[in-house]
């Protein structure tokens, strides 16, 4: 992640937390006050950002990538049951290191 990505992260977090709109300008304001110079998209792309997803879930589901699925499930009797889901049970398998004579020639040919 660039100075430039975290520069912009703050910013917007710290709009948020101050609940001020987040928008290109309110970010340029806030950067140049502490002395921090940018790219000039960076702004734009932070706004556009805050303007199409809740700050709040991004901040609750740090962490999380759209990797598998787990089925949280409460059963009849009572306590709440996770089990993972077939997606996300990941098979590990090890690379194959791959010799000289896979591919045809060796060291010394």
């Amino acid at each position: 992640m660039s100075t430039s990505e975290v520069a912009c992260t703050y910013a917007a977090l710290i709009l948020y937390n101050d609940g001020i709109a987040i928008t290109a300008e309110k970010i340029v304001q806030l950067l140049k006050v502490v002395n921090v110079h940018v790219e000039s998209y960076w702004p734009s792309l932070f706004a556009k950002l805050a303007e199409k997803r809740n700050i709040d879930d991004l901040i609750m589901n740090v962490g999380f990538g759209s990797g598998g699925a787990v089925d949280v499930s409460a059963p009849v009797g009572g306590a709440a049951a996770v089990t993972p889901t077939p997606a996300a049970e990941e098979k590990k398998e090890e690379p194959k290191e791959e010799s000289d004579d896979d591919m045809g020639f060796s060291l010394f040919d």
